[in-house]
């Protein structure tokens, strides 16, 4: 029989291609995700959902990763929304620091030289040569921000075909003038603290950027080495054998270390050797570092061949001998006590060479000198890379700016952990990546950094009569004149013409760690300067969604910052999402070139497909990239428009009208869904809220649609068992649709219209679905309710249909009779929804045997 549909406005044959250009327009046309600021100035605090959204890196292009991770943090916020949260939801660009200055320099073919004069008609070259072009700080700064720019307007497309949910008018940029003005006013906060301040100190310096690097921002890589043996001279004429990688930093020795319980070397402690090839006497010392079982048991001291010289540096006070300088070359300059016309002949053949080129040169003099002492032996070994870089870290001697974050001081390191175990954590078992962290400090944060494009340090410092500068009493600026940029502006009380002259000022040339400036980003998507009742509205903030990777950065320095500042944690709860990993198990990124560009991704499957595969990667958990799982979910939303389509064509049904046993049953099994769904969002896990929807919507479509179809058409049954039906259809179709739609919004939304469309039921003035309220369980909940009875029906008709099959039937052809033998309660509820089983499998006859066990049908075709 032919049932034709009434109107519904569904289309005859809906499809998903399209629906991200139509409805992202009418989102923002019709501002759905518009966040009320005045309700969070005014009204309750707990009425307001704030997230503190990561803002990407500029530095060219998304990759897969990102589409992953914030389409977790996007269904959170949707799902906030439809239970009549105000969310706050920005998006920020990162467009400050080294990732941008890469590119930037790449893209144009252009260099920085701070030294050159600002020209106002600079043009980059048409097609950058091999040699980069030398321009002006100013020069190179706006070129910064015009590629950032372009590059910002395609993320925002690239966000907004994916679904994202942002107030885009509440966009920020880390290098922007609030940014600016809110990184440097923390900062003079500190400083006035006594928070921040300036050493000059050992500084992991990375020699192709000419910058300092902090401890957060290390990665070992595993290198190909070889241990040198070195005799050292003792006094009595004793040769004392030290194993070492770095046999170039001879020159630097200042010591040999044995641990103090070591018995072979315990005579030689408080004495003295000299140096192989150059001739320099140095101590013998005692220290619990050294490792009796590494090498030959005692150790020659650098300055500086890795950390732990600089520990023994520092607790041991030993001299200081430095040769490697800021470009990774050997100084033209011997070191103090390399002074003997044979060592300095020595020297000179290491001056001017990197690293490399000196280890050779070295163990070549050695080898004639006959001090080294055996074959280099070969070993790989992990060497400390900034984790932006490609050659190994050096350490030298500079001036730089740090904040204290507990790395030398336990008090402040016991309330930080403290403040960890304060914070909310999803997954839980994440905490430890923190706590292990802070625990491990063995510094304070080093924020300044020899770079360009950036926040500035807002400081100058007077010059004296010789024009050096007194760095221990920086001239301060007025907050009311934040930002302020110490190389271009003049400070209070000076002119233009006193720069850089006796008894003038100089600007501090440094600008912040990028960090410094995203520690802050609660404040500055808050507005916490500009509008500060905004701010206690949405401070501290609800959630911060961000990878595990970077804890030891991004999550802890906000934690500190907030702490130090505000006294309190910056938000209440955190989700931490894992890596996408390529088929090799590897992490996906840019840097190893294994990641997917998500445009295409995008426009091949569709981002509802798209987004269900990132929803179902649990939280914390590293996920496979998978188009398969995206095939899956294109299918999931295909049948969700093809089920619309036919449940509105029925037209739709009061709640009240819905009385028949297995209706009542599919309520109840719904009811169940809506309450883990809500349950597992409430927690963060959107994953699971998705398989529990996901579930129920299969089960939904395969068995009980099949089931009541018939009746739905009238085909059976009085009107009264025709409108449960179409009641229980509608009902379940509706809050479906709202249950998927924080994962699935665009095929939600289609749907949703055709409602108001097909003038189904008023919508009054909710316009969107996803302004609509959340499903309530105990809506659906009636009393007396046995999900069972569907359960028993759904077996049932499976076994006729896996008859039929077997039988290679067509799903349409009679059935003679069918028998189900099963206990007594079970062949009761079967009772209750014996009529739409037959209709559905077209039975003849059924005959109810009570037997023990489970449920068996025999079919007689």
């Amino acid at each position: 029989m032919t049932h034709p549909h009434r109107p519904s406005g569904a289309p005859d044959k809906p499809v998903l291609d399209g629906l991200e250009a139509k409805w992202s327009r009418r989102w923002e046309e019709d501002g759905v995700y518009a966040f009320d600021a005045e309700r969070a100035r005014t009204g309750p605090r707990d009425e307001t959902f704030s997230i503190d959204t990561p803002p990407p890196t500029v530095s060219g292009s998304l990759h897969v990763g990102h589409v992953f991770s914030y389409t977790h943090t996007d269904a959170i916020a949707r799902y906030r929304r439809m239970r009549g949260d105000n969310v706050f939801y920005p998006m920020g660009w990162d467009d400050n620091g080294l990732p941008t200055e890469r590119r930037v320099q790449h893209h144009y073919g252009v260099r920085c030289d701070p030294t050159l004069p600002y020209d106002p008609d600079f043009t980059p070259p048409e097609q950058p040569g091999k040699q980069q072009l030398p321009v002006s700080r100013r020069n190179f700064i706006e070129l910064c921000e015009r590629l950032t720019a372009e590059d910002e307007k395609a993320f925002e497309d690239l966000w907004r075909r994916l679904g994202l949910s942002v107030d885009w008018s509440r966009t920020y940029r880390t290098i922007g003038t609030e940014a600016r003005a809110l990184s440097q006013r923390a900062f003079l906060a500190d400083l006035a603290r006594g928070d921040a301040y300036l050493a000059e100190a050992p500084t992991l310096w990375d020699v192709t950027f000419r910058t300092a690097v902090t401890q957060a921002e290390l990665e070992d890589r595993e290198r190909p080495a070889a241990y040198h043996r070195l005799g050292f001279h003792g006094a009595d004429g004793r040769t004392v054998l030290i194993e070492t990688t770095r046999p170039e930093l001879l020159p630097a020795c200042v010591a040999l270390v044995a641990h103090p319980d070591d018995e072979r070397y315990r005579d030689l402690v408080g004495t003295t050797v000299r140096t192989p090839l150059f001739d320099v006497e140095v101590p013998v010392v005692a220290h619990h570092l050294a490792a009796p079982d590494k090498g030959t048991g005692i150790a020659m001291v650098c300055t500086f061949g890795d950390t732990t010289d600089v520990t023994w540096w520092r607790e041991l006070r030993l001299d200081t001998r430095p040769v490697i300088g800021w470009d990774g070359r050997f100084l033209a300059q011997p070191p103090s006590g390399v002074d003997a016309p044979d060592a300095v002949a020595a020297y000179a053949r290491l001056a001017g060479a990197t690293a490399h080129t000196a280890r050779e040169r070295i163990v070549a003099l050695l080898r004639d000198s006959g001090e080294l002492h055996g074959a280099p032996r070969p070993v790989t070994h992990a060497v400390k890379f900034f984790e932006k870089g490609d050659k190994p870290l050096e350490i030298v001697t500079t001036r730089q700016w740090y904040v204290r974050n507990g790395g030398r001081d336990e008090g402040l390191r016991d309330e930080l952990l403290v403040r960890g175990q304060e914070l909310t954590w999803h997954p839980p078992h994440m905490r430890v990546r923190y706590d292990n962290w802070v625990a491990g400090l063995n510094g304070d944060w080093l924020i300044s950094r020899q770079r360009f494009f950036g926040v500035p340090i807002p400081l100058w410092y007077p010059l004296d009569a010789s024009g050096a500068p007194d760095h221990a009493h920086p001239i301060v600026p007025d907050a009311a004149s934040l930002p302020v940029d110490p190389s271009a502006q003049t400070p209070p009380g000076y002119d233009a013409a006193q720069r850089d002259e006796p008894h003038g000022f100089t600007g501090d040339p440094d600008v912040m760690d990028t960090w410094a400036t995203s520690s802050l980003t609660p404040q500055i998507a808050g507005r916490q300067l500009a509008d500060p009742e905004l701010f206690a509205g949405v401070f501290p903030m609800d959630l911060r969604p961000q990878a595990h990777e970077i804890i030891r950065t991004w999550l802890f320095a906000t934690v500190l910052r907030a702490h130090t500042g505000h006294g309190t944690l910056p938000w209440r709860h955190t989700a931490i999402s894992g890596w996408i990993l390529d088929p090799d198990r590897k992490k996906m990124s840019k840097s190893k070139g294994n990641a997917v560009t998500p445009a295409d991704l995008l426009l091949q499957h569709g981002s509802d497909a798209v987004r269900y595969w990132a929803a179902s990667g649990r939280p914390g958990t590293d996920t496979a990239f998978d188009t398969g799982q995206m095939k899956i979910g294109r299918r999931l939303a295909t049948k969700l428009l093809n089920v619309g389509r036919f449940v509105l064509g029925l037209g739709g049904g009061d709640l009240a009208t819905v009385t028949e046993p297995i209706d009542r049953a599919l309520l109840a099994d719904l009811a169940d869904a809506v309450e883990e769904a809500t349950a597992a969002f409430d927690d963060l896990d959107y994953a699971r809220a998705l398989a529990r929807v996901e579930a129920f919507f299969w089960r939904f479509c395969d068995d009980y649609v099949e089931l009541v179809k018939a009746r739905a058409y009238g085909d059976h049954g009085d009107p009264a068992a025709r409108d449960s039906a179409r009641a229980t259809l509608f009902t379940a179709l509706d809050t479906v649709v709202r249950l998927f739609a924080p994962v699935l919004p665009f095929v939600t939304e289609e749907i949703w219209f055709w409602y108001a469309k097909g003038s189904v039921y008023a919508k009054g003035s909710v316009r969107s679905v996803h302004r609509s309220s959340w499903p309530s369980a105990e809506r659906l909940r009636a009393p007396g309710d046995d999900a069972a009875v569907l359960t028993t029906a759904s077996e049932v008709i499976a076994a006729v249909r896996k008859a039929k099959s077997l039988a290679k039937l067509s799903m349409r052809a009679e059935v003679g009779e069918v028998v189900v033998h099963a206990r007594r309660e079970a062949l009761d509820r079967f009772s209750l929804a014996e009529a739409d089983v037959r209709a559905a499998g077209r039975v003849g006859a059924v005959s109810l045997r009570e037997a023990d066990g489970d449920l068996r049908v025999e079919v007689r075709l």
